[in-house]
């Protein structure tokens, strides 16, 4: 039986292990936790969601929504975790935080065909290899990658929100809904009128930051910004971001306030919530006193500060092929946030991509090759090449995937007709001969 090393047990690397072991390949599934732990991770579980625990959009007419439509069709681990282990949150996909790890982590150590081994990665394995490491990896391995990637000395800041627990949030200054009343009100909403918005402002803008090696707020990734830089910004840049009040009516007024900070459910039992879009690298002192001058948090009880950390990531258009494979050593691919690829089911594709292909290449199966018409296809040649000028991380948008040949009226029913026309092209490649494989479980 053909053996595969995969690297690193994050959302990539237990997808990209299960699309292996799922095809009769033989996985050597190395994860450092729980003997060695990065900053930003806690659970010795796999696939830990570090900083929130949403996967986004559900919904066809968004980009993410239709990813994760399209690794449904095609068996994705992630998505079932995800699946089984949702939470409330209106048009969004959240989860149970533990649930989602543990369910994977169960899977892939019941599989017959993986075989787990709890140690840090010193080197590269000769043979088929995954590097799935993550953003974090250890100094030894993050070694090894620069030796092979001369260029992979690219890096930008992530920053992770802090939680709450449900019952110290004042529900008196604070109201469930869901924005446009969309879905259920699965949302806690907490206003604030300008006053008490502007001495939060100034507050938060000169607030002591926690001391972190060579970060400046140019370096930040703008897709999860942490929001002292973004207060910085504007007095107002909080007002049209995470503290938009825009289609939240307050049930007390019947009207919007002036800025709404939410909450958003952290487990199934919804006794935790986490500050939406509240990423922070403040220290922890500074975070109990700027977070609570919020009024329904003014006595909230926080299990989890926020953390800043650095992820780096490869210049993959120089190094990477469609299949996320380095050509100069077609044995080595990569897969997940390291690549360039941003958010948790963007990683999860890439897992998924690789695992399908690297099965298909040690099995003597032709290669599937995702068009630009689909989303996963997209994301994968985005990576290799497909992009303009400096290289930077990318989220999945409907900008990069191939535009209709006919005109569709309305953003919303031409990004749906894309995401029909790229699910019917999924159909197809699953009928092909690489996804008629039995079920090696």
């Amino acid at each position: 039986m053909k053996t595969v090393t995969v690297l690193g047990a994050g959302l990539a690397g237990s997808e990209c292990a299960w699309q292996l072991a799922r095809r009769g390949v033989r996985v050597r599934l190395v994860e450092m936790k729980p003997n060695k732990m990065t900053p930003a991770h806690h659970s010795p579980l796999f696939a830990e969601l570090v900083c929130s625990n949403s996967l986004r959009s559900d919904e066809l007419t968004n980009a993410v929504g239709l990813l994760k439509a399209e690794m449904r069709k095609m068996g994705s681990l992630i998505m079932a975790s995800a699946d089984e282990n949702r939470v409330a949150a209106g048009g969004a996909l959240a989860v149970d935080r533990e649930g989602f790890s543990r369910y994977i982590t169960e899977k892939l150590r019941n599989h017959p065909n993986v075989e787990t081994v709890e140690a840090e990665a010193t080197d590269i394995p000769q043979g088929e290899v995954v590097i799935a490491t993550g953003p974090l990896s250890s100094d030894a391995i993050a070694e090894k990658i620069a030796a092979l990637c001369p260029d992979s000395d690219l890096h930008f800041y992530d920053a992770v929100a802090p939680i709450v627990t449900l019952e110290s949030v004042d529900m008196d200054s604070a109201f469930f809904a869901s924005r446009y009343d969309k879905g259920t009100a699965d949302y806690v909403n907490c206003p604030m009128d300008k006053e008490e918005y502007l001495a939060f402002v100034r507050e938060l803008v000169s607030a002591r930051e926690a001391e972190i090696h060579g970060f400046d707020d140019g370096g930040v990734f703008e897709g999860c910004m942490p929001v002292e830089v973004m207060a910085r910004r504007g007095v107002d840049t909080l007002r049209y971001g995470p503290l938009k009040p825009v289609g939240l009516k307050d049930p007390r007024t019947g009207k919007e306030n002036y800025a709404v900070v939410q909450l958003r459910r952290d487990n199934a039992d919804g006794t935790i919530y986490n500050m939406v879009g509240f990423q922070t690298h403040l220290t922890w002192g500074e975070q109990k006193r700027v977070f609570s001058m919020i009024p329904a948090l003014r006595n909230a009880e926080f299990v989890r500060y926020g953390v800043m950390h650095r992820n780096t990531y490869l210049n993959s258009p120089k190094l990477l092929d469609r299949y996320y494979r380095l050509r100069t050593e077609p044995r080595i691919s990569f897969a997940g946030q390291m690549t360039g690829v941003e958010g948790y089911v963007e990683s999860a594709a890439s897992g998924m991509l690789v695992g399908i292909e690297t099965a298909a290449r040690v099995l003597g199966l032709p290669p599937v090759n995702f068009p630009q018409e689909t989303a996963i296809g997209a994301l994968g040649l985005y990576i290799s090449g497909g992009s303009v000028g400096d290289f930077q991380p990318m989220n999945i948008n409907f900008g990069i995937i191939t535009p209709l040949e006919h005109r569709v009226k309305g953003k919303r029913n031409k990004n749906a007709a894309i995401s029909a026309r790229s699910l019917e092209i999924i159909d197809r490649l699953v009928e092909g001969e690489v996804f008629q494989i039995e079920d090696h479980y």
